[in-house]
């Protein structure tokens, strides 16, 4: 009972002026079908959180996008990953809205920018056009809904920026009267972390996953194993929100977890900056989500965490110093009010605590550096989020060109980068560029890259893991796509596939001029559409160059008439 009036104050808060006020303001839906959303504000995502919001387009491509209010375009990106095809447009009441993964621009912008590519010989622009030069109405058509970019399919990646600060809002704050929702948020996890060397759970120092049960009318209880723990500890949740008329599954707004009567954790995201995004990896369990692809959020910031929308007891950490029983339960609500409670006891008994190993231990505020038999490994200050007891293994392999190095027993992330350099036990190639760090991680090597220096090779990672050095000799494969049917359907596709170190560079031309492939980074697909304007009738000859990030490039030639 003691939580209920938390529970009013919290419901409360969403009828605030500020809703009201946003509510006032009026932003049209981009479509002319009702909304219905893929995605929400904040969810979690790798290494950062979602920025906007997803609308559906119906499964489809080619929906026209309509502007949400009056404004002008202030920026217009084209890329094989990321946004896609995306438009920034500001307006008078200070805010940005973005539209990503267009499938088009509207006539003026996409010419516009085609010749901007031609200009700088790139697909890839990044472009500030004038105030002036694309002014558009609320409800004017800016473009088609798509599937460009990093998209995992056709939707409409939606975003609302403070245009003065660039940080991200909460768009549903827009639309919330024209979504229906009634369906709480669903628990589907729960973690108890003993502090290194300060606590313990159930006899061990390791965390330790809690089993949940769910009964016939959805409410959600703890598995009857008892929870006996001694010293400081601190938990973590997995869990979703829902919403009506749709089987997604979305970020959760509200999380609280209470101690007894009082609130030990909050969080309540509804903006945030770019600059804060990566926070991500210690707000969640990184070695959860490395391992199982899981999300836990911790329920507990670590000491540089600088997220602004968690607030904290004693950093979340609840310490058990009394041989009683201990009342805990979380509070997840979403926009609308929905909510869902989770309650279960933690019983207190003395135990001993584990003795602290002797590792070296990385301080997260400072400078820190590692060296070991053929490996160096430097952290700058500002890059851990707590204290880490580093536990260093090798793997020996004579015939391999490096030894295995792990830089800890679970992968820790970094908040920006720490060097790295690994010792060569093999060094026969004549082109040093071909060689690189790679992370291991379940049997695939991942291209870290980084540059050769008297036998070591020194890049820059982004979380403690296992890396090891490779080589890359072989050139990407460029594949042409159907060849006879180019002249007919007037557009020429290519797939361009690369073994590790991935493509960087590509270039198109047709009798030694250059030509406009547009590029498609999942599919690893590059087309041309024949351009009449600068493509003349008769013989050609196209030549199709690609590079990889070593150095190893491939040409392709066929002539064509047209």
């Amino acid at each position: 009972m003691k939580f209920y009036p938390i529970i009013i104050f919290y419901l409360f808060s969403f009828f605030s002026p500020v809703l009201t006020f946003a509510q006032e303001k009026g932003m049209r839906n981009p479509f002319d079908f009702p909304i219905l959303l893929s995605a929400n504000f904040g969810e979690l995502r790798a290494n950062h959180f979602h920025s906007g919001i997803d609308f559906k387009t119906q499964g489809v491509e080619g929906k026209p996008v309509h502007a949400v209010q009056d404004g002008y375009i202030s920026r217009i990106g084209v890329s094989p990953w990321g946004y896609g095809n995306v438009l920034y447009m500001n307006h008078p009441d200070g805010t940005t809205t973005v539209y990503g993964h267009l499938q088009k621009f509207e006539k003026n912008i996409a010419e516009y920018v085609k010749a901007e590519q031609y200009l700088a010989e790139s697909f890839t622009v990044n472009l500030t056009p004038e105030a002036e030069k694309f002014v558009f109405k609320k409800g004017d058509i800016i473009g088609l809904g798509g599937n460009s970019g990093s998209s995992g399919g056709p939707h409409l990646h939606f975003e609302v920026r403070d245009t003065e600060t660039e940080e991200v809002l909460d768009p549903l704050i827009y639309y919330k009267n024209k979504i229906k929702d009634t369906r709480p948020p669903v628990i589907r996890g729960l973690k108890v972390y003993p502090m290194e060397g300060k606590g313990i759970v159930n006899g061990s120092s390791r965390a330790r996953t809690i089993k949940l049960t769910t009964s016939k009318g959805s409410k959600q209880t703890v598995v009857a194993d008892k929870l006996e723990a001694w010293g400081e500890i601190a938990f973590g949740i997995k869990a979703f929100d829902a919403m009506d008329e749709t089987s997604n599954i979305y970020g959760v707004k509200e999380v609280i977890l209470m101690k007894d009567s009082d609130v030990v954790f909050r969080s309540n995201i509804d903006r945030f900056s770019f600059d804060e995004t990566r926070y991500i990896n210690s707000f969640t369990d990184y070695a959860e989500w490395r391992n199982s692809g899981s999300f836990y959020m911790k329920n507990y910031i670590e000491p540089g965490n600088r997220l602004p929308f968690i607030e904290s007891l004693n950093k979340g950490i609840i310490t058990i110093d009394e041989e009683k029983i201990y009342l805990l339960s979380y509070l997840l609500s979403d926009k609308y009010g929905n909510t869902t409670t989770l309650a279960f006891k933690v019983h207190g008994k003395k135990q001993s605590l584990p003795e602290t190993e002797d590792t070296v231990i990385f301080n997260w505020s400072g400078d820190n550096r590692f060296a070991a038999k053929g490996v160096r490994l430097s952290i700058p200050r500002g890059n851990l989020y707590t204290d880490i007891h580093l536990r260093y293994r090798v793997k020996e392999d004579s015939t391999a060109l490096a030894a295995t190095h792990l830089l800890h027993t679970q992968a820790e992330p970094l908040h920006q980068s720490a060097s790295l350099s690994i010792k060569l036990q093999h060094d026969t190639l004549t082109n040093k560029q071909q060689y690189g760090i790679v992370r291991l991680h379940k049997g695939r090597s991942y291209w870290i890259g980084g540059t050769y220096q008297e036998g070591w090779i020194q890049g820059g990672i982004r979380e403690l893991a296992a890396y090891s050095v490779a080589a890359d000799t072989l050139p990407p494969v460029i594949t042409p796509v159907d060849p006879e049917t180019w002249v007919r359907k007037k557009r020429i596709t290519i797939r361009v596939a690369d073994r590790l170190s991935g493509l960087d560079t590509y270039r198109g031309e047709i009798d030694g001029e250059y030509v406009l492939f547009q590029s498609d980074g999942k599919k690893g697909l590059l087309t041309y559409d024949f351009d009449t304007e600068r493509l003349s009738r008769g013989s050609h000859e196209l030549t199709f160059t690609t590079v990889d990030a070593c150095g190893n490039s491939s040409v392709f030639s066929r002539k064509f008439v047209w």
